[in-house]
């Protein structure tokens, strides 16, 4: 009998009652065998932070040392040896996962600060009957459960709970905390940033700085930050990126692992489209596939767009706010799956992404919009990068679309394309026409080199994977065309244009006259005919403000 594909379970204990389970338990053999004091790992949305995290509270927690006796029967942990597993249920551990933060305004993030802090010390109230906790904690540790503590308190919980825990336990405390940024991003996003940070930098820094309750503390989440920013004077933090070699396959699915899933779910023969769809990322050495979507995929036997549904895409979105001819070139050179190489920095902070191109591709990095090519980088912090799969380059042809023009749908463009391969141009140039009335402003319908870098993005985020390659400006016969597309079947048409830019309406049509000829009297056609391919569409087309017209041959 098949077991269930366990989606959106991150509960450790839950996932071991009946569903398929990937065994990741050697993480705990590697923290036993040498820890830092306090670990930071960096992967994308959805790779199973949550879920390590669950794990490592099951194991290691004494409070769950009922549950876990038989969680870990027959896994790697187990068979690591007695050392190991005489570990389980041996520390009183606090989990916190800041997974679910949302707030649009700093008023509704203090909000959910206090409640999430409320019920999270309600699961520890029978320290207010310890006799070892003094009065004055037990009644600050009641003031916040009752959420009338003053917001500053909430700042120092934490370490307040991890004091109070070691006064009864007799134990230091191990302690883990999920997703520790995603309340900075939410805060990015929407503009309420320095009060978060100044937020965060107490509370982590309270209960991870020379803390001497602290057993030691697993953190997860997106992004470093600075160590500036949020982590000031944490000498002590050990950062595993996705640039890391150490512990670089205990997040996401191995290629074994997946393989060994296709056996047993008896789909092997999809193994090579479910590589294309989804392996490709690099965390260190490991090559590692997106396990929310393997797993999404293996329960509904269809390949689709599983991650990009669950991750906001703002990132991307401040890729494409400042576009320019060298963004544009990058982004083609992506979308035909080859390489950009950036200097990468891995001490960023939120505040330099739209200013600074290598935090931005960091960012791009860390979220897995983009992965490394390989460990090795070419030079000091330089890095070749690529989109890692089809799914990654499904959602940036969307957000590039979506960036292009406001109300105008995937449909549209794809008759674009259907009428410009078939020669029709008067049905082109009256969809054109429509994509070009939706434009936003990013693109300056009356400058020839905006327009055209817009309409080139377009091309290339609709093409991508279509068995065509989208090139501008390259030599041909007498000349530079403006831009091409080439069929890698050289049966199919090409495609030849060439832009021009009219001082008023009335030019229009001369200058679209104009523009084709240029491509027949300069010989555009040479390059096609060098690769094979016969027919091919010739399109002169002009345009002021935000009118067109088009000739074609």
């Amino acid at each position: 009998m098949k077991k269930a594909m366990p989606i959106g379970i991150d509960d450790f204990g839950t996932l071991r009652q009946g569903y398929y389970f990937v065994d990741k338990t050697d993480f705990m053999r590697q923290l036993i065998d040498e820890h830092s004091a306090v670990t930071l790992l960096t992967r994308p949305r959805r790779f199973g932070k949550t879920l390590t995290m669950s794990m490592l509270e099951y194991f290691f927690s004494l409070q769950r040392e009922k549950e876990s006796r038989h969680l870990f029967d027959g896994l790697a942990i187990e068979r690591a040896g007695t050392k190991y597993m005489a570990e389980r249920g041996q520390y009183p551990v606090v989990f916190v996962t800041l997974k679910d933060t949302s707030a649009l305004n700093w008023e509704s993030m203090q909000a959910y600060f206090r409640l999430y802090i409320s019920s999270l010390f309600s699961r520890y109230r029978y320290l207010e009957q310890s006799p070892t906790v003094p009065a004055e904690l037990k009644q600050q540790f009641h003031d916040i459960v009752a959420r009338k503590a003053m917001f500053s308190d909430i700042s120092y919980a934490l370490a307040l709970l991890l004091t109070m825990l070691r006064q009864h336990h007799g134990k230091k405390v191990i302690l883990l905390i999920d997703e520790y940024d995603a309340p900075i991003q939410q805060a990015w996003e929407n503009g309420f940033y320095k009060e978060c940070i100044s937020f965060m930098k107490q509370m982590l820094g309270s209960v991870l700085k020379g803390n001497e309750n602290l057993e030691f503390a697993v953190m997860t989440g997106v992004l470093r930050v600075a160590k500036e920013s949020i982590f000031s004077d944490l000498n002590n933090l050990d950062v595993c990126s996705v640039l890391s070699t150490r512990y670089d396959d205990v997040i996401g699915f191995t290629p074994a692992e997946v393989k060994k899933m296709a056996e047993d779910l008896g789909m092997e023969d999809r193994l090579p489209e479910i590589k294309k769809w989804y392996d490709g990322y690099r965390f260190g050495r490991a090559e590692i596939y997106n396990p929310w979507s393997v797993v999404n995929f293996f329960r509904n036997g269809e390949f689709g767009d599983y991650w990009v549904n669950t991750s906001a895409n703002g990132i991307l979105r401040v890729l494409l706010e400042h576009v320019d001819a060298e963004r544009i070139e990058s982004l083609q050179d992506l979308l035909a799956g080859g390489t950009i190489s950036v200097t990468l920095n891995e001490r960023v902070i939120y505040e330099d992404i739209g200013r600074d191109k290598s935090a931005l591709y960091t960012l791009l990095l860390t979220t897995g919009y983009l992965t490394a090519e390989s460990a090795s980088r070419t030079r000091r912090n330089r890095y070749a990068l690529r989109i890692p799969n089809d799914e990654i380059r499904d959602v940036y042809a969307t957000e590039i679309l979506n960036h292009l023009a406001h109300g105008i749908d995937t449909d549209t463009f794809d008759d674009l394309f259907d009428y410009l391969f078939h020669g029709d141009s008067i049905r082109f140039a009256r969809q054109l026409q429509k994509i070009l009335a939706g434009m936003v402003s990013t693109f300056d319908a009356a400058n020839k080199e905006s327009f055209y870098h817009g309409f080139m993005l377009g091309l290339a985020a609709l093409l991508q994977g279509s068995g065509y390659l989208v090139e501008s400006n390259r030599e041909s016969g007498y000349g530079r065309f403006d831009l091409a597309i080439f069929p890698k079947d050289t049966t199919k048409a090409g495609v030849i244009m060439e832009f021009k830019a009219a001082a008023n309406e009335n030019e229009l049509a001369d200058k679209a006259q104009e523009a084709l000829c240029q491509i027949e009297e300069k010989a555009y056609d040479t390059e096609f005919q060098k690769r094979g391919i016969v027919n091919v569409w010739k399109y002169g087309i002009a345009f002021c403000g935000k009118k067109i017209c088009v000739r074609a041959n």
